[in-house]
Order: structure tokens, then sequence, then C-alpha cells
């Protein structure tokens, strides 16, 4: 029964926090409409989850948002070494296909959001049966690089996460 009143408790502690902040009061009316926010929302969108989500291996999950955060960095600076130099450009663009392993629904999402977040990669198309990635590179000398990089370092770290 709680479940289906509060089913997801920290969506619900983190809607209400978000209201406060973002409207810079602390009034009942506020509160009351925070409140009614934090219990509406969560219920009237929880069909829009995939599945529930078991995190395991907490190590992995802080190497891998490292390897991500590494990652971004240095295609930030060579996506601006473009921008800034277009004429020194060493590769073309292109798209890469990259057969997955990882199947579970969470996970293809964190890659999504880990593959849009890193400049100079674009998420292009999943196969319907989660295969096959299609993804969109600025700079492509050696697709088998970029493919064992995408298994190696988000991949497999994910599947251990999610799987």
């Amino acid at each position: 029964m709680m479940k289906k009143l509060l089913p997801a408790p920290l969506v619900s502690v983190a809607l209400f926090v978000m209201w406060l902040l973002l409207n810079h009061s602390v009034s009942t009316g506020h509160m009351i409409l925070a409140l009614l926010a934090a219990l509406i929302l969560p219920v009237m969108f929880s069909e829009l989850r995939p599945q529930k989500v078991r995190v395991r291996h907490l190590g992995t999950v802080l190497r891998l948002c490292l390897a991500v955060m590494a990652d971004s960095t240095q295609s930030n600076i060579a996506v601006l070494r473009l921008l800034l130099q277009p004429s020194r450009r060493r590769h073309p663009p292109d798209f890469v296909k990259i057969p997955l392993e990882l199947r579970d629904p969470n996970g293809l999402a964190v890659l999504a959001m880990i593959v849009c977040i890193t400049p100079g990669t674009a998420w292009a198309e999943l196969s319907l049966d989660r295969s096959m990635l299609m993804l969109h590179v600025l700079e492509v000398d050696d697709p088998q690089h970029i493919i064992d990089q995408v298994k190696t370092r988000y991949e497999r770290p994910l599947m251990e996460i999610f799987e």
C-alpha cells in the first residue's frame, strides 16, 4: 500500500526540495504546493519508468563516473581544437556501428546519456533488437578503436552495474 502512495520516495524528496529552491520562498503556500507535487507527480508518472533500478557494484559506478569525466574533458579539448582550427582536422566524421551486449533499458539509457554528454559523439540509432548502436563520431580514424573504447569503458561497467 505504501509503495502505491509513494512509488519513488527519493524522487518525492527531490521534487519537494527543488520546488522550494526554485521558488526562493518557504511560505506555507509553497510548502503545500511542494508537498502536493512531491506526492502526486511520482504517482502520475510511475508507469513511465521502464524497470525498477537495482544498482550493484558502487565501486564500478565510481570508476565509470571518473572515466566519463575524463573522456568528456578530453573530448571537449578535441572539439575546441576543431572549432579553433578547422583546417587541422585529422580525420573525417563518420558513423560507427557498435555491437551491444547490454540489454537492460536503464543501462541503455545511461549509455545514451554518456554518449550524448561527450562532445563529438551522438547517439544516432539503436536497432530494434537492441543489439547494434549507431554512433556518430566527429573524427574517426579507426572505427574498431571507438568500438573497443565504448565496449570496455562504458558497456562492460554498465552491464556490471545493471545486469
